[in-house]
């Protein structure tokens, strides 16, 4: 029926939008009458893994929440080769929060907070502070790295991000993240979610540099995108199709295949065994616990490994 199509990219004509839900995937779409492009999150079972490793306070977990979804938006951007690792330190209640994305789609990442005293409340942006956010692009095939820093001025991830791309690039950008509980028959469970939406026009860059103006069409973008609410972006019922729909069939909205997303750790049992062998014997005498083992604890999965030291020698 008109008006209620999308373009797939690469594919011969449109089709109806799609109504299915997909959870743990990123989809990239563009908007041509606009000369937008962007990227919408949507996260279940994979941040709820991600926030349920530990027994984060609830608004520690909602802080981690926002940065695996803004390190899904950003890593699915790299290249098929590319790490992509997210890392905040900085004065707040959260004075470290690291996420890592690996490809094609893995994510992994914790939260470190002051454990005495009663649990830390308040907003994400409060419970960071100032800092800063560090984003590292690695690609291990050809020993390459490469970091970006920009200031956390205690107004949250998604600011600190506008201000990269503002700083760093100089590509127009709207974010929005959002991360909620849901109850399920199963009980209650972590969601997330979050939308990129960047101007990027042929002569887009040069253009606003040169005029120090922003182009009506990006600012109609901007308008619109403004227009979602929190709940719509970890609505379990809502597919990303229908929500581009809702936003843009005026323009007309293109879409690329949906890249699915998992929860998974670096971590394995050789990788942690052989990095106990590459210590000296004494290193080693020095990790032994009362019990007479050495526990290695992952700081991702929280998954503990115990060892006889005499096995590693």
């Amino acid at each position: 029926m008109p008006g209620r199509e999308c373009v797939v990219k690469g594919a011969p004509a449109s089709r109806p939008v799609s109504n299915e839900p997909e959870d743990d995937s990123v989809l990239a779409f563009a908007v041509p009458g606009l000369d937008l492009r962007g990227r919408i999150v949507r996260l279940g079972p994979v941040v709820d893994e991600i926030l349920t490793n530990y027994p984060y306070p609830e608004s520690v977990a909602r802080a981690l929440g926002e940065g695996v979804a803004l390190t899904a938006l950003l890593g699915s951007m790299m290249t098929r080769h590319d790490r992509f690792q997210l890392q905040t330190r900085s004065d707040g209640a959260i004075d470290l929060l690291v996420v890592d994305y690996d490809p094609p789609g893995r994510l992994r990442g914790f939260a470190r907070y002051e454990k005495e005293g009663e649990a830390p409340l308040g907003a994400p942006a409060e419970l960071l502070g100032r800092g800063h956010m560090a984003l590292t692009i690695e690609n291990p095939e050809e020993d390459a790295r490469h970091q970006g820093v920009v200031a956390l001025e205690g107004e949250g991830l998604a600011l600190a991000a506008f201000e990269y791309f503002r700083q760093s690039e100089q590509i127009p950008s709207f974010l929005r993240l959002a991360v909620a509980e849901v109850v399920e028959p199963r009980g209650r469970r972590w969601r997330a979610g979050g939308i990129l939406l960047q101007f990027l026009p042929p002569r887009g860059a040069s253009l606003i540099e040169s005029t120090g103006e922003v182009p009506d069409s990006w600012n109609e973008g901007v308008a619109l995108a403004t227009t979602i609410a929190d709940h719509e972006l970890v609505d379990p019922s809502l597919s990303a199709e229908r929500l581009l729909y809702r936003l843009f069939h005026e323009r007309g909205v293109t879409v690329e295949t949906a890249r699915p997303l998992k929860a998974g750790c670096r971590c394995t049992d050789e990788r942690v065994e052989n990095m106990l062998k590459s210590f000296s014997s004494q290193d080693r005498a020095d990790m032994v616990g009362d019990d007479g083992r050495i526990v290695v604890t992952c700081e991702f999965c929280n998954r503990r490994r115990i060892y006889d030291p005499a096995a590693l020698d």
